[in-house]
């Protein structure tokens, strides 16, 4: 896997997770406009780098795919093939 390709992949796995922390606070501080704010922050940044992504290395998840000429989701390396 190429760096840049690395690189982004890290970039948004820790947005995701971000976005999924955010989420889960939310759930127990429904009225908290600030993580309300940051969710959303890094919710767009997430699509926006998934966008990027896909664009440049290919479909992330099977649904990536849809609107693809081809089935290119198996095309990249499982995740446990990825040499972080």
């Amino acid at each position: 896997m190429h760096s840049t390709q690395l690189k982004m992949l890290n970039d948004l796995q820790a947005l995701e997770f971000t976005t999924f922390d955010f989420h889960l606070y939310l759930d127990t501080h429904p009225n908290d406009q600030r993580a309300l704010a940051e969710y959303a922050r890094a919710h767009c940044e997430a699509e926006r780098v998934k966008d990027m992504y896909t664009a440049s290395f290919g479909p992330l998840t099977a649904e990536d795919s849809i609107n693809q000429p081809c089935w290119r989701w198996i095309e990249e390396p499982w995740p446990w093939e990825i040499n972080y």
